[in-house]
Parts: structure tokens; C-alpha cells; sequence
């Protein structure tokens, strides 16, 4: 029998709630820690979700030897502190999105992962859900053709609190970190990267985006049209449109269960469901490349990070966001 996976999580948030219940559905592995600043909250967790072991300070995490793998799932502006902990003391690590506020960080977090050979990468698990397997299948073949373009949206009411994870400048705040990096993630998977980058952006009075617009522009005169927004609830979809058909990806294009395929006239619909809350195929995926002994994923290389975290520092300069 294969040896199971020691997982390690840092941060017991929403995500890592949702997280730790898809670690249960997967018999390759284990939950082994979860750490917190409270024991309190930290006991309650490692109840709820079969962890073999509390940690009161992530440090005491990183030094189990047991650890295989660490997730971070702590808010964007502490990616960048949590993962080194991590690295320095040997883990590896899959770090939530945004791997780093800026890509300065990105790039010495991969450079200590490359040091120590330890496996690092981005949560982005959108990348491993069946749905966009499958796209980037029909895209590969070439089945509608060559891309001309790319729309996509990601947008959800959500009231200003200035103290919000999602509007707090120091917690990472604004559309673009939150959710316009999915919008751009799909860009960045089918197009590559953009020649010319225009965003428009609406700011809040703690100066982090409440909606961003983005137009891309690539070498060929192909173009990404992309949205993200706390002002609405938008659609939530994304079109793949290329000379021989178009690719859409149902609502929530981020984590889809469907997709629908328009060519010559015709509409074939191909339902692909996602397991649990869908981090199982990102968890299976960690999970291999750490038994083959890999220190990335082919399928989301550290490369493709430091070009998304890239384009997204291009847009931050155009919409006037800064953070640290």
C-alpha cells in the first residue's frame, strides 16, 4: 500500500474548512496538523475534521518531522511569511492564491523551493477541476480552432466594511487579488501572456478595488475581455471563442461542473461534476508529483505563477493599486 500523505494546515479559515473536509475523501492521504494562534480554535477543527494532532503557533507545525506537506491558507498579504517558514525548515508547500502579494516575493519563494528542492505550488485549483481538464483537451486538439478571444467574469455583492478580508488594503484587499485572478488565470492558460494590458478600476475608500476591467492584447491580435467585481452578482462565466467554434465554461466558471461546446450550428452540452468542494483534485494532484518525488506540477509549474502574479502586477500599476 502506497504511505499516505502527512498533511499540515496553516490558517483554519472558510477555505480551509472546505479544504480539510476534501482531505477526507482522499485515500492517498492523511491530515496530520492544523495550527492556529488559538487552541481553541485549532482543537476545534482537529475534532471536526480527524487531524491526529493541535498546534497552537505554526512554527510548532513546520518542526513535525511527520509533515509532508503544508497548506496555506491564511489571508493573501501572510502567503508570502507563511510559505518561507515552511520552506526554511523543509516543508513543502501548496500555498493559496495569490501565492504572493507582488512578484518579488513570488520569485523568492520559488527561489528558496529551488535551493532546498522542495515541492511548491500555487492552489489554483480551477486548473484541476474535470471540467477545465477537459477544455484544455478540446483546446489542444484544436477542436474550435485557433483563439481569437477570451471573456470572462467574476463578480459577487458584497458590502463595503472597511475591516473585511475583502476590503482591507492590509489583509490583501480588492477584486482583483480576491477574485480577478481567475478571470486572468484562464487568460494566462489558453493565450499566454499579454502584450498590452488596459484596466479600468472603481476604488474604495480603503483604496483596494471594489471592480476592475481588463482588456489584453496579444502578439497575434488575439484579446481578453475580464471582469471581477464586488458590486454585483455577474454571470460568472467564461467564453472561449476561436475560427471553428466556441468554448463555454458554465457558472461558476471557477470551480464548473459543465461546459458547452458550439460548433457547425450545434450546442453539445458535456457535464463533468467536481468531487467534494472540488480541492480534491488539486489535493490528488500534490499528492502524486510528492510521491514521484517532483518539486512542481506540470500541469501548474512555478513558471506559470510568476507570470500570473506578472500580469497581475500590470494591472495593479494601471488601476493605481499598491499594497506594500
Amino acid at each position: 500500500m502506497t504511505k499516505k500523505t502527512n498533511w499540515g494546515i496553516i490558517g483554519l479559515g472558510k477555505i480551509a474548512n472546505k479544504f480539510a473536509a476534501d482531505l477526507q475523501l482522499s485515500e492517498t492521504s492523511t491530515l496530520y496538523g492544523v495550527a492556529s494562534r488559538s487552541l481553541e480554535k485549532a482543537t476545534e477543527f482537529a475534532t471536526k475534521y480527524n487531524a491526529k494532532k493541535t498546534f497552537n503557533s505554526y512554527e510548532a507545525l513546520v518542526h513535525d518531522s511527520e509533515i509532508d506537506v503544508i497548506y496555506i491558507a491564511t489571508p493573501h498579504t501572510f502567503h508570502f511569511e507563511n510559505t518561507m517558514l515552511c520552506l526554511r525548515n523543509n516543508k513543502a508547500v501548496l500555498c493559496e492564491k495569490p501565492m504572493g502579494i507582488n512578484s518579488t516575493q513570488v520569485k523568492k519563494m520559488i527561489a528558496e523551493a529551488t535551493t532546498k528542492k522542495l515541492f511548491l505550488m500555487e492552489a489554483v485549483w480551477t486548473r484541476f477541476m474535470p471540467a477545465i481538464e477537459k477544455v484544455m483537451e478540446l483546446i489542444d486538439k484544436k477542436v474550435i480552432g485557433e483563439i481569437t478571444s477570451i471573456r470572462a467574469d467574476f463578480g459577487f455583492r458584497s458590502e463595503f466594511n472597511a475591516e473585511s478580508r475583502l476590503f482591507n488594503k492590509a489583509l490583501g484587499g480588492g477584486t482583483l487579488l480576491d477574485i480577478g485572478i481567475y478571470p486572468i488565470f484562464l487568460s494566462l492558460v489558453v493565450l499566454g501572456i499579454p502584450t498590452n494590458i488596459n484596466a479600468m478600476a472603481r476604488m474604495t475608500p480603503t483604496n483596494v478595488d471594489r471592480f476592475c476591467a481588463m482588456l489584453f492584447d496579444y502578439e497575434n491580435g488575439e484579446k481578453a475581455i475580464l471582469e471581477s467585481s464586488f458590486e454585483a452578482n455577474t454571470p460568472t462565466e467564461a467564453y472561449i471563442h476561436g475560427t471553428k467554434g466556441t468554448l463555454k465554461i458554465h457558472r461558476q466558471f471557477h470551480q464548473p461542473t459543465a461546459i458547452t461546446l458550439y460548433k457547425n450550428d450545434q450546442e453539445t452540452v458535456i457535464e463533468l461534476p467536481f468531487t467534494g468542494n472540488g480541492y480534491f483534485h488539486e489535493i490528488e494532484e500534490v499528492n502524486a508529483c510528492i510521491r514521484d518525488g517532483k518539486t512542481e506540477s506540470s500541469k501548474l509549474p512555478l513558471a506559470f505563477s510568476e507570470q500570473l502574479i506578472q500580469i497581475i502586477d500590470r494591472v495593479k500599476s494601471e488601476i493605481g493599486l499598491t499594497y506594500m
